[in-house]
């Protein structure tokens, strides 16, 4: 009796230390709240709280509704952590050096179990996440969610969508294969048409004067340590941004002038619930496809013969597309930076009312919108195709210097027809100035998109317009 007493003893005391250390974890990880008195005191809890910033105890309930974000934001932070586990798998086996880079890829497929399926899942979550991040982009605008309390929010996004762009172009090459190599190869070939700073800027990221062994280490280091380094704290600095901001923008009742009125829920079990199950599903779609469809592989690098035609990485076509039509100093520099400008700017322009949170902010906007675009679409297309049938090498007029022909006059041009279409909204529509915006951002991000499918699907041989197949 008393050696059963005293196992049971033991016991109890046991449970009762074990309990002890897990309330101490607790507490160290979610201290009691307490009202900070000095600035330390202000610092200690924050980052004593610093996960519960991300996600609100309450949230208002319209916005959980899918369609009213899609879960963009979360499938961003999925596919980065589907890149990121896949990316450290890969990184046992991959060599960053021209003579065994391309056989390291090729061991990783044949030679190891799953091998193959780790490489697909990380070659499609990246060109993947792209989309993702760049439709994430539409969604936080078409919703008027990049206006304050947002405005620096967005900054930190399209800092995002830089560095999710650099990091599948430095991605890119790493196979070392002749599809990468010379995608890489044209890309950057593309800098020197930067008047003063190209050439240099061009050498200090190849490391030479051309695609090579020390390329291939950069692009490696960068790849794999600075840029997720980068993604990682600004991905932080994103999410809590939009928790300080109050959350998701809730959308308003059409017609209504006030702050909008909902109920609020719990974050826990409705929007984790919602979470969970939406990313499991984008991580089994993910996988299905990778199974389906084999990462490509081309044949080794080889960089004494040039494909035909070279083509930049799909999500650099559309620059690539702009030289095809335009002088190149306008297409490389001029047209991309001031777009580039125009985009972290419209935060901080005047507007006529507050968001309303909902798509297209109302029918009006809707309606623009959806014009701008066929606009946008159309336009484009036939201009592609009309400046492939009629116009000379110099352009539409070659009489003319080229970079007055091909550059001043068409952008000129282009800039007149989005100011008149701009007031014709205004003045006949009676579109308000926020969807003004809208339409002429629609209007011309349309335009690129098609310039970017054109790049990609139908130009063949020495770059001239040519159907998918034949391409």
């Amino acid at each position: 009796m008393a050696q059963a007493l005293s196992k049971r003893t033991i016991a109890e005391r046991a449970v009762s230390a074990l309990a002890g250390l897990v309330r101490r974890v607790w507490r160290s990880v979610f201290p009691e709240p307490v009202v900070p008195r000095t600035d330390r005191e202000r610092r200690r809890v924050v980052v004593h709280t610093l996960l519960l910033h991300f996600r609100p105890v309450q949230l208002p309930a319209a916005t959980l509704r899918y369609t009213h974000t899609f879960g963009l934001g979360g499938s961003s932070l999925v596919l980065f952590l589907i890149l990121a586990a896949t990316g450290l798998l890969s990184l046992f086996v991959y060599e960053p050096s021209p003579e065994r880079a391309y056989a390291s890829v090729i061991g990783l497929q044949r030679d190891y179990l799953f091998g193959g399926l780790v490489r697909s899942v990380h070659h499609w979550s990246a060109h993947l996440m792209a989309v993702v991040v760049v439709l994430h982009l539409l969604r936080v605008f078409l919703t008027g969610a990049f206006r304050g309390p947002r405005q620096f929010n967005w900054l930190v996004g399209c800092a995002l969508l830089a560095l999710v762009l650099t990091s599948n172009f430095t991605g890119y090459l790493l196979p070392w294969d002749q599809l990468s190599y010379w995608a890489v190869t044209i890309s950057t070939s593309m800098l020197l048409y930067v008047p003063l700073v190209g050439a240099p800027l061009r050498q200090a990221l190849l490391g030479g004067d051309e695609v090579g062994r020390t390329t291939l280490v950069i692009f490696h280091a960068l790849h794999t340590t600075v840029l997720p380094a980068l993604l990682i704290g600004l991905m932080g600095l994103h999410f809590w941004r939009v928790r300080k901001a109050g959350g998701v923008i809730v959308p308003r009742e059409a017609g209504s002038a006030g702050p909008p009125a909902t109920e609020n829920v719990l974050f826990v079990p409705h929007l984790l619930l919602r979470e969970v199950a939406a990313g499991m599903a984008l991580l089994a779609g993910v996988l299905a496809f990778s199974v389906a469809l084999e990462a490509p592989l081309g044949a080794p690098a080889n960089p004494g013969m040039s494909p035909n035609p070279a083509k930049a990485p799909w999500y650099f076509a559309g620059l690539q597309e702009l030289l095809v039509h335009f002088h190149p100093l306008f297409a490389v520099l001029v047209v991309p930076f001031a777009a580039a400008l125009a985009l972290l700017a419209l935060p901080y322009l005047r507007y006529d009312e507050e968001p309303s949170g909902r798509w297209f902010q109302s029918a009006a906007g809707r309606r623009s919108a959806f014009l701008a675009a066929g606009i946008g679409a159309g336009v484009t297309g036939v201009w592609v195709v009309l400046d492939a049938m009629l116009a000379g090498p110099g352009g539409w007029l070659p009489f003319l210097p080229a970079i007055v022909g091909k550059g001043v006059l068409p952008v000129a041009l282009i800039v007149a027809t989005l100011g008149a279409f701009s007031r014709w909204m205004r003045v006949r529509l009676g579109v308000a100035r926020a969807e003004r915006v809208q339409a002429l951002f629609v209007l011309l991000f349309a335009a690129f998109a098609v310039m970017t499918l054109v790049g990609t699907w139908f130009r063949g041989p020495g770059m001239r317009l040519a159907w998918p197949w034949n391409a």
